[in-house]
């Protein structure tokens, strides 16, 4: 009954994923936006489809084809930058918060002049995932088995820890962004009405001086 309920609750876990696929022309970097907290494993899976100019649609598959997987910190460090074939997985652990740039591009070998042919690249990012081995839980015994799960389900809730933590963090930020920002404004504002005031005596002043100048007062 243990064993179902932790079944259960994996099976209906939330999971933070971005699944999508785009359009490339071959030799062209895609890139995307990535915003992690520090220490979180990143784990994207990736498939890439050639457009077949007789059957007008894209194959399952694009054999020879590579693509380049470069990330990039926040501080424009590269974390990862490593050739991979058509179809493949890669993982990093970033090491500070905030947004890390993941580019693909293919590894075509022709002229770029020639290099038209379409690509559709389907991209898998799942943040702070790690995955059971099946293979190995059907191994154990029913224990272990819970076991295994119930570790998975901590890891996950560790994760969501991280995740809330960093989004305070990135609303106080913004929330002190915001009152420097109105402070600003408002000293802006006093010192606007300071420059009138100062203008305006000085006009009357100006004109007083020249009424009594022509002895008109």
């Amino acid at each position: 009954m243990k064993s179902q309920l932790i079944g259960f609750l994996m099976n209906f876990w939330i999971s933070f994923s971005l699944a999508l696929y785009f359009h490339s022309g071959e030799r062209e970097e895609k890139c995307i936006i990535e915003d992690v907290p520090s220490d979180t494993l990143v784990i994207g899976n990736y498939k890439v489809q050639r457009w077949d100019i007789h059957k007008q649609d894209f194959l399952e598959s694009a054999p020879g084809l590579g693509m380049f997987v470069t990330v990039t910190t926040p501080s424009a460090e590269v974390l990862l930058s490593k050739l991979y074939g058509p179809q493949g997985t890669f993982s990093f652990t970033s090491y500070l918060s905030g947004e890390h740039v993941i580019c693909l591009q293919s590894n075509s070998t022709r002229f770029v002049a020639f290099a038209g042919s379409k690509l559709r690249i389907h991209l898998d990012i799942r943040v702070g995932e790690h995955f059971l081995d099946e293979s190995v839980v059907q191994a154990k015994d029913k224990v272990n088995e819970v076991n295994s799960r119930l570790e998975h389900l901590i890891e996950q809730i560790h994760h969501i820890s991280k995740e809330q933590n960093y989004e305070r963090e990135r609303e106080e930020k913004f929330r002190k962004t915001s009152e420097e920002t109105n402070s600003n404004i408002l000293w802006w504002a006093i010192v606007q009405t300071l420059i009138l005031i100062s203008i305006g005596i000085w006009q009357i002043k100006s004109l007083r001086d020249f009424f009594i100048s022509k002895k008109l007062v």
